[in-house]
């Protein structure tokens, strides 16, 4: 049977997300709960995946069940699909399985041409109806234009503009019938100016561009952009929703709307959404015009209104969660046309999820699972200053669209957003009103601020997904972004200004407001507290100072996975002493200076032990090569000269000396030590002299160091530096005439270390993934020159991810696995975590959850968002776990039952026949074993044939 790749809504449901995407499982289970949805069909995702495997054509086998599909739905609406008498005009949707708000195309009004526009209006006289035709007829020209030939919108938008100034009106609703004709025909004249022939009258031939032009825009820049930041893979492509046209715009008595059933900002358990009257679905998305709050919608449609209120009763108790609406009303009757999900901030994440298990509708493990941890980071970043926003007045204010605060220098293009954040400045994207294609410049700006659009145009919903600060629809601000100028209050804005906006209340500053860390409560830890239930991965923190590592535990981390100890070095007196230890010529003089650096170091790791109060603490020792800590300037190499009376000349010799070809496979890490055994020396003694003052003021705390090796490649390089570690530690310990525990492991970073980790697992008592070296050495690439290339790569799909960003699961993963399966064995007390940057990506951390490691490590602000997919990892495991123990136990029964008693009696013959026939081999010459052997073959043929016998019955 050939593939079905067309599905009406009548014939889907939810659990079919991945075959017919978000927007058309739900449109099905909409169905099948019998609300009004206009009915029409999905063309599945698999036939987007065939679409790029056939080099990007629609072939005939897909057109056809989608012709199919039209006559289905000619049928069920009663109108014909380029009919002159009863038009059918559709609408042309993606649907990926997740949603991608804003990223790929839509087409609407599709199926019109002059001779349908003609006969629709001379069926219907009525002027109102004759500016509607026309209204629809120009918006199709547009979005066809763009979307699926892709030229320009803003072609057509100047000339939408030169309309309104000529006919002095200011929104387009205030234009004519005659006013809109004249556009149609000057859009037409657009199209073929631009692209040399004459705007397409076929329908077939408009539905046929139209679904390639969908399936084409999940490889279009902004959705592969979307798809790398949220993890959609881009194998799973995206469904096309065809389905019958419902006019918002086709009077007074009708209009269109978004809503939310609780708030996407806030949470709060009320409606909320924008509607417009005479207006299609576009309008609000985009901002065109402002809208009313849907509350008003009662006012206007009543009996809709009511309808809707019960509608969004049924799908908040159907899906049990938030539901993001679009729906519109046409001469008064409500049409549901899509629902999903709803996108929201952080906060509004965090409450909505605590309510749904207050009210019943979701467990705790399950509000868990509801969260995207990725949003959690914007919990934690500052606000402003308190008292710094009481004396600061507004200049102007908008709406609130998602929360948070920013300051940056006013920018008006994506480009220059992306290309001024690449230089280190912070930015504000001032907008007359975003498009997904200003997706990287909203990625690289601190906020965004637009003149128009509201709570759910492109910039609040975009805004909101990335946990972005956005304020919207100021519309007092008067845009000339063609000069990059605005002005606002009576000042002149230009780019380079600073500005400050707030995207909770909407507020616009002038110039900077101070910013204060995030406060957190309330949802915050009852979430984490139940996070913290289900997890099994322990969470540490990356921290190198007393201050990251107290923001740390009270975000929740549970020890310190990893202290750089080289950053403990550049503070100005010890990198005095530490260029001298570089510069000396002896042993003696190395020691010396080191002396000079113990008493920082041993305090150094005294705060850290008495920040974390017993947790583990985990200290390597010193990674970096020696030449990044050499003197640069004239000055700082005639003082180093001084210090180690020494000439000028001979200290640039030394510091010329230190410089590598390769620097970062080179003299660093462990080969330090090996090289120089007096460094491991004075940074063990410190690691222990402070332990050893800590467990004496708090003898209720289980100091235990553990000391940490890097770029350990052979288990002699790591016995060799334990030795001394050992032998320095213990005699400290002696010394004082204590007793402390303390262990020695090592970072595996090295593919090497990595293949030969049951050696290496014999000296180590830990290992601890160092994956942003691991990712480097394993790729081959320079994590500090990939992102010159890595563009290519995703542009070419070689890549979906940035590979230091995301774990390589398959390649560096499989080393990770293959260290776990070789070490434990061998040492069965070793113990795994992750440090490498990878550790506070969520994607990752379900992955080290996976293979077994004991913790994963990351930065301070990272904890919480690496506790909750810890949590999400044991609760996706758990399930699994479940349905997979269903299906054993299913085959379990069907091979038992498989195997009766007649073909197992002929099996046991056969076996006993085999039998006799090796044992008169092994006493009978070669030749008779030749007979044996072909008599062992005739036996296994006989019990391979009962067998297949019985298989086929």
């Amino acid at each position: 049977m050939a593939n079905k790749w067309v599905y009406m809504f009548s014939e889907g449901n939810m659990t079919m997300r991945n075959l017919l995407g978000g927007k058309g499982a739900n449109l099905a289970e909409m169905t099948s709960i019998g609300l009004p949805v206009p009915q029409g069909f999905t063309i599945t995702t698999e036939a987007c995946t065939q679409y790029y495997e056939d080099g990007r054509k629609i072939n005939d086998e897909i057109m056809a069940q989608a012709m199919e599909g039209v006559k289905k739905m000619e049928e069920l609406n009663g109108k014909k699909f380029g009919d002159l008498q009863n038009p059918l005009l559709v609408s042309v949707r993606s649907g990926a399985r997740a949603s991608m708000p804003g990223m790929m195309d839509t087409i609407l009004n599709l199926g019109l041409n002059d001779d349908v526009v003609a006969a629709m209006i001379k069926g219907n006289p009525d002027p109102a109806f004759e500016r509607f035709v026309y209204d629809s007829y120009r918006r199709f020209i547009q979005m066809f234009s763009d979307v699926v030939m892709e030229v320009g919108k803003k072609y057509f938008e100047q000339l939408i503009d030169a309309m309104k100034e000529k006919k002095g009106v200011k929104f387009d609703v205030d234009l004519t019938a005659a006013d809109l004709k004249e556009l149609a025909e000057q859009f037409k004249a657009e199209y073929k100016n631009q692209l040399g022939k004459d705007f397409p009258s076929d329908p077939v031939e408009q539905l046929k561009l139209a679904i390639e032009a969908v399936f084409r825009s999940w490889d279009n820049p902004r959705a592969n952009v979307y798809r790398r930041d949220n993890d959609i893979p881009y194998s799973w492509g995206t469904a096309v929703n065809v389905m019958p046209m419902v006019f918002g715009n086709l009077n007074n008595e009708s209009g269109t709307g978004v809503a939310f059933t609780r708030d996407p900002a806030t949470g709060e358990n009320k409606l909320m959404g924008e509607f417009l009257i005479n207006a299609q679905g576009e309008d609000v998305v985009a901002g065109v015009r402002t809208p009313m709050p849907i509350a008003q919608m009662e006012k206007e449609f009543p009996e809709a209104y009511a309808e809707f209120i019960k509608v969004c009763e049924t799908l908040e108790n159907h899906y049990h969660d938030m539901q993001d609406m679009e729906f519109t009303v046409e001469n008064k009757k409500l049409y549901m046309l899509q629902c999903r999900n709803g996108k929201r901030t952080a906060p509004a994440a965090l409450k909505i999820a605590c309510d749904l298990v207050d009210e019943g509708h979701k467990t705790p493990e399950e509000a868990v699972a509801m969260i995207d941890p990725r949003n959690l980071d914007t919990l934690l970043h500052p606000q402003f200053d308190a008292a710094a926003l009481k004396a600061a007045t507004p200049i102007g204010k908008g709406l609130g669209a998602s929360p948070g605060a920013a300051c940056g220098k006013v920018v008006f293009t994506a480009d220059d957003a992306v290309a001024w954040a690449e230089r280190g400045e912070k930015v504000v994207l001032v907008r007359l009103e975003t498009s997904p294609e200003d997706i990287t410049g909203m990625k690289a700006a601190q906020g965004i601020l637009t003149v128009r659009g509201g709570m759910t145009s492109h910039a609040a919903v975009v805004a909101r997904g990335m946990g972005e600060c956005c304020v919207s629809g100021c519309g007092d601000i008067n845009m000339d972004e063609e000069n990059k100028k605005f002005t606002l209050a009576g000042k002149e804005f230009h780019e380079g200004d600073f500005i400050s906006i707030d995207g909770t209340t909407g507020n616009i500053y002038d110039g900077q407001i101070a910013t204060v860390d995030a406060q957190i409560a309330g949802e915050f830890g009852r979430i984490m507290a139940w996070a913290d239930q289900f997890r099994k991965l322990k969470v540490r923190t990356n921290a190198d100072t007393p201050a990251d590592a107290k923001k740390a535990r009270e975000l929740g981390a549970e020890g310190i996975g990893l202290c750089r100890t080289e950053h403990m070095f550049f503070e100005e007196d010890r990198i005095a002493a530490f260029r001298e230890m570089i510069c000396s010529d002896t042993v003696e003089e190395r020691e010396a200076a080191l002396d000079k650096i113990l008493p920082y170091q041993q305090n150094d790791f005294k705060a850290l032990y008495e920040a974390l109060e017993g947790c583990p603490v985990t200290i390597r020792f010193l990674d970096p090569p020696l030449h990044e800590f050499v003197p640069t300037t004239e000055e700082e190499i005639k003082k180093l000269a001084d210090a180690k009376n020494k000439s000028v000349e001979e200290i640039k010799a030394i510091i010329n000396s230190l410089h590598e070809f390769n620097p970062m496979m080179g003299h660093r890490g462990c080969r330090l030590a090996v090289t120089y055994p007096e460094i491991a020396k004075m940074q063990t003694k410190a690691v222990i002299r402070a332990a050893l003052e800590v467990q004496k003021a708090h003898a209720d705390w289980n100091v235990k160091p553990e000391i940490m090796i890097p770029l350990v490649c052979e288990v002699k390089e790591l016995k060799y530096v334990k030795q001394v570690v050992v032998e320095t530690a213990d005699a400290e310990i002696a010394a004082a005439g204590a007793k402390l525990e303390y262990e020695v492991g090592t970072m595996i970073e090295i593919p090497r270390a990595a293949l030969t980790a049951d050696e290496i697992a014999k000296e180590a008592d830990f290992f601890c993934f160092g994956t942003n070296d691991l990712t480097q050495m394993t790729f081959g690439f320079s994590r500090d020159d990939a992102g010159k290339f890595l563009n290519a790569y995703y542009d070419t799909k070689i890549f979906e991810n940035d590979p230091f960003a995301k774990l390589d699961q398959t390649g560096v993963g499989k080393l990770m696995e293959m260290s776990l399966k070789l070490g434990k064995p061998v040492n069965p007390k070793l113990h795994v975590g992750i440090c490498g940057e990878h550790g506070g990506d969520p994607s990752s951390v379900e992955f080290c959850h996976k293979i077994g490691l004991d913790y994963v490590s990351c930065s301070p602000f990272r904890v919480p968002v690496a506790r909750l997919a810890a949590a999400q990892a044991a609760i996706a495991e758990k399930a699994e776990q479940k349905k997979c123990c269903g299906c054993n136990e299913s085959a379990d029964a069907e091979k038992k039952a498989f195997v009766d008693d007649d073909t197992k009696e002929k099996l046991k013959e056969a076996a006993e026949k085999a039998q006799v026939i090796a044992k008169e081999l092994a006493e009978t010459s070669a030749e008779v074993a030749k007979a044996g052997l072909a008599g062992l073959k005739a036996g296994i043929e006989e019990a391979k044939k009962a067998y297949n016998a019985n298989k086929k019955n």
